[in-house]
Protein backbone atom coordinates (compact mmCIF):
# COMPACT_ATOMS: atom_id res chain seq x y z
CA UNK A 1 0.00 0.00 0.00
CA UNK A 2 1.11 3.49 -0.52
CA UNK A 3 -0.52 6.21 1.82
CA UNK A 4 -1.18 9.44 -0.26
CA UNK A 5 -2.78 11.47 2.89
CA UNK A 6 -1.76 12.07 6.55
CA UNK A 7 -3.66 11.99 9.85
CA UNK A 8 -5.25 15.56 9.84
CA UNK A 9 -4.39 16.76 6.44
CA UNK A 10 -7.48 18.64 4.89
CA UNK A 11 -9.40 16.87 1.76
CA UNK A 12 -11.49 17.55 -1.04
CA UNK A 13 -14.01 15.14 -2.45
CA UNK A 14 -11.72 12.77 -4.94
CA UNK A 15 -8.97 13.05 -3.25
CA UNK A 16 -7.13 9.69 -3.18
CA UNK A 17 -5.88 8.91 0.44
CA UNK A 18 -4.19 5.23 -0.32
CA UNK A 19 -3.63 3.09 -2.93
CA UNK A 20 -3.65 -0.37 -1.86
CA UNK A 21 -2.74 -3.91 -4.06
CA UNK A 22 -3.20 -7.73 -3.84
CA UNK A 23 -5.32 -10.79 -4.12
CA UNK A 24 -9.03 -9.37 -5.13
CA UNK A 25 -10.71 -11.48 -2.68
CA UNK A 26 -8.26 -10.36 0.07
CA UNK A 27 -9.24 -6.73 -0.74
CA UNK A 28 -12.59 -7.23 -0.47
CA UNK A 29 -13.38 -8.92 2.51
CA UNK A 30 -10.79 -6.07 4.07
CA UNK A 31 -12.59 -3.34 2.76
CA UNK A 32 -16.14 -2.64 4.90
CA UNK A 33 -14.46 -2.89 8.16
CA UNK A 34 -11.29 -0.32 6.86
CA UNK A 35 -13.98 1.73 5.40
CA UNK A 36 -16.17 1.99 8.64
CA UNK A 37 -13.27 2.59 10.87
CA UNK A 38 -11.40 4.97 8.04
CA UNK A 39 -15.27 7.07 7.76
CA UNK A 40 -15.86 7.35 11.06
CA UNK A 41 -12.56 8.58 12.73
CA UNK A 42 -12.11 11.22 9.52
CA UNK A 43 -15.74 12.01 10.48
CA UNK A 44 -15.05 13.11 14.26
CA UNK A 45 -11.92 14.49 13.22
CA UNK A 46 -14.01 17.03 10.72
CA UNK A 47 -16.64 17.82 13.71
CA UNK A 48 -14.01 18.47 15.62
CA UNK A 49 -11.84 21.10 13.15
CA UNK A 50 -15.64 22.81 12.89
CA UNK A 51 -16.09 23.16 16.08
CA UNK A 52 -12.17 24.07 16.97
CA UNK A 53 -13.08 26.69 13.63
CA UNK A 54 -16.14 28.22 15.61
CA UNK A 55 -14.42 29.07 19.18
CA UNK A 56 -11.25 30.46 17.47
CA UNK A 57 -10.15 33.83 18.83
CA UNK A 58 -11.66 33.07 22.40
CA UNK A 59 -9.91 31.12 25.11
CA UNK A 60 -12.08 28.27 25.15
CA UNK A 61 -10.28 24.72 24.00
CA UNK A 62 -12.85 21.99 22.32
CA UNK A 63 -12.40 18.30 24.07
CA UNK A 64 -13.88 14.75 23.91
CA UNK A 65 -15.64 12.59 26.38
CA UNK A 66 -15.94 9.36 27.32
CA UNK A 67 -19.15 8.80 25.59
CA UNK A 68 -17.51 6.51 23.22
CA UNK A 69 -18.01 3.08 20.95
CA UNK A 70 -16.66 -0.08 23.32
CA UNK A 71 -12.91 -0.82 22.17
CA UNK A 72 -12.77 1.84 20.00
CA UNK A 73 -12.03 5.25 22.80
CA UNK A 74 -8.05 4.96 21.82
CA UNK A 75 -8.99 5.31 18.10
CA UNK A 76 -11.91 8.31 18.70
CA UNK A 77 -9.95 10.21 21.11
CA UNK A 78 -7.27 10.28 18.44
CA UNK A 79 -9.33 11.44 15.55
CA UNK A 80 -10.38 14.04 17.78
CA UNK A 81 -6.70 15.34 18.69
CA UNK A 82 -6.86 15.28 14.69
CA UNK A 83 -9.34 17.60 14.20
CA UNK A 84 -7.49 19.77 16.16
CA UNK A 85 -9.29 18.93 19.62
CA UNK A 86 -8.15 17.86 22.93
CA UNK A 87 -9.05 14.96 25.18
CA UNK A 88 -10.94 14.66 28.46
CA UNK A 89 -10.32 12.14 30.90
CA UNK A 90 -9.58 8.62 29.18
CA UNK A 91 -10.51 6.47 31.85
CA UNK A 92 -12.00 6.85 35.22
CA UNK A 93 -8.35 6.95 36.77
CA UNK A 94 -7.11 10.44 35.06
CA UNK A 95 -9.03 12.07 37.35
CA UNK A 96 -11.74 12.48 40.20
CA UNK A 97 -14.96 13.76 38.60
CA UNK A 98 -17.87 14.24 41.09
CA UNK A 99 -21.51 14.35 38.70
CA UNK A 100 -24.83 15.11 40.19
CA UNK A 101 -25.21 11.32 41.24
CA UNK A 102 -21.99 11.00 43.29
CA UNK A 103 -22.69 14.42 44.55
CA UNK A 104 -26.50 13.69 46.30
CA UNK A 105 -25.17 10.04 47.14
CA UNK A 106 -22.29 11.51 49.21
CA UNK A 107 -24.77 14.60 50.41
CA UNK A 108 -23.47 17.56 48.41
CA UNK A 109 -20.51 19.05 47.14
CA UNK A 110 -18.80 19.79 50.31
CA UNK A 111 -19.10 16.49 51.80
CA UNK A 112 -18.09 14.55 48.91
CA UNK A 113 -15.26 16.85 48.16
CA UNK A 114 -13.96 16.25 51.42
CA UNK A 115 -14.51 12.28 51.52
CA UNK A 116 -12.68 12.13 48.13
CA UNK A 117 -9.86 14.02 48.93
CA UNK A 118 -9.14 11.54 52.06
CA UNK A 119 -8.39 8.71 49.36
CA UNK A 120 -7.08 10.70 46.43
CA UNK A 121 -3.16 10.54 45.93
CA UNK A 122 -1.66 14.59 45.77
CA UNK A 123 -1.32 14.57 41.79
CA UNK A 124 -5.29 14.16 41.01
CA UNK A 125 -7.20 16.46 40.23
CA UNK A 126 -10.69 16.98 41.27
CA UNK A 127 -13.81 18.07 39.08
CA UNK A 128 -17.31 18.79 40.14
CA UNK A 129 -20.42 19.03 38.06
CA UNK A 130 -22.49 21.88 39.39
CA UNK A 131 -26.32 22.75 37.90
CA UNK A 132 -26.90 26.14 39.21
CA UNK A 133 -24.87 29.25 40.51
CA UNK A 134 -25.15 27.92 44.48
CA UNK A 135 -23.41 24.60 43.42
CA UNK A 136 -21.14 26.40 41.90
CA UNK A 137 -20.00 29.39 44.80
CA UNK A 138 -19.60 25.62 47.14
CA UNK A 139 -17.29 24.31 44.27
CA UNK A 140 -14.94 27.34 44.38
CA UNK A 141 -15.37 27.56 48.33
CA UNK A 142 -13.97 23.83 48.41
CA UNK A 143 -11.43 24.52 46.41
CA UNK A 144 -12.15 22.08 42.93
CA UNK A 145 -9.38 22.03 40.55
CA UNK A 146 -12.14 22.05 37.76
CA UNK A 147 -15.66 22.94 37.82
CA UNK A 148 -17.91 21.65 34.96
CA UNK A 149 -21.02 23.52 34.14
CA UNK A 150 -23.46 21.14 33.37
CA UNK A 151 -26.65 22.40 31.26
CA UNK A 152 -26.87 26.16 32.34
CA UNK A 153 -27.50 28.58 29.58
CA UNK A 154 -25.00 31.39 28.25
CA UNK A 155 -26.29 34.39 30.71
CA UNK A 156 -26.02 31.54 33.66
CA UNK A 157 -22.31 30.65 32.98
CA UNK A 158 -20.95 34.08 32.25
CA UNK A 159 -21.96 34.86 35.83
CA UNK A 160 -20.33 31.49 36.75
CA UNK A 161 -17.17 32.17 34.56
CA UNK A 162 -17.15 35.63 36.74
CA UNK A 163 -17.84 33.53 40.34
CA UNK A 164 -14.88 30.95 39.48
CA UNK A 165 -12.88 34.47 38.82
CA UNK A 166 -9.91 31.94 37.70
CA UNK A 167 -9.91 29.87 41.19
CA UNK A 168 -10.46 27.00 38.99
CA UNK A 169 -10.58 26.01 35.28
CA UNK A 170 -14.06 26.19 34.10
CA UNK A 171 -15.68 23.26 31.59
CA UNK A 172 -19.06 23.83 29.96
CA UNK A 173 -20.90 20.73 28.94
CA UNK A 174 -24.45 19.59 28.46
CA UNK A 175 -26.69 19.93 25.00
CA UNK A 176 -23.72 22.43 23.53
CA UNK A 177 -24.15 22.20 19.56
CA UNK A 178 -22.91 23.92 16.72
CA UNK A 179 -25.23 26.70 16.08
CA UNK A 180 -24.53 27.89 20.17
CA UNK A 181 -20.90 27.36 20.53
CA UNK A 182 -19.37 30.22 19.56
CA UNK A 183 -21.92 32.05 22.54
CA UNK A 184 -20.43 29.26 24.71
CA UNK A 185 -17.89 29.97 23.95
CA UNK A 186 -17.90 33.99 24.56
CA UNK A 187 -18.66 33.40 28.28
CA UNK A 188 -15.43 32.96 29.09
CA UNK A 189 -15.21 29.10 30.01
CA UNK A 190 -12.00 27.51 29.23
CA UNK A 191 -13.35 24.47 27.85
CA UNK A 192 -16.13 23.24 25.94
CA UNK A 193 -16.80 19.10 26.35
CA UNK A 194 -19.10 17.61 23.31
CA UNK A 195 -20.12 14.27 23.81
CA UNK A 196 -21.34 14.33 19.88
CA UNK A 197 -17.95 14.52 18.80
CA UNK A 198 -17.42 10.54 19.11
CA UNK A 199 -21.29 9.33 19.73
CA UNK A 200 -23.15 11.28 17.03
CA UNK A 201 -20.96 12.39 14.16
CA UNK A 202 -21.73 11.29 10.66
CA UNK A 203 -19.58 9.05 8.81
CA UNK A 204 -16.79 10.83 5.93
CA UNK A 205 -17.66 10.02 2.33
CA UNK A 206 -15.10 7.30 1.76
CA UNK A 207 -15.18 4.13 -0.44
CA UNK A 208 -12.64 1.81 -2.42
CA UNK A 209 -12.25 1.70 -5.85
CA UNK A 210 -10.56 -1.27 -7.69
CA UNK A 211 -8.31 -0.41 -11.08
CA UNK A 212 -7.22 -3.64 -13.21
Amino acid sequence: FEIMKQDADQLKRGDIIAQVSGPTRLLLKGERTALNLIQHMSGIATATARCVELVKGTKASITDTRKTLPGLRALQKYAVTCGGGKNHRFNLSDAAMLKDNHIDAGGGITAAVSALRKKLGHTVKIEVETRNLEEVREAVQVGCDIIMLDNMDCPTMKKAVELVNGKALVEASGGITQETLRDVAQTGVDIISIGALTHSVKAFDISMKIHS
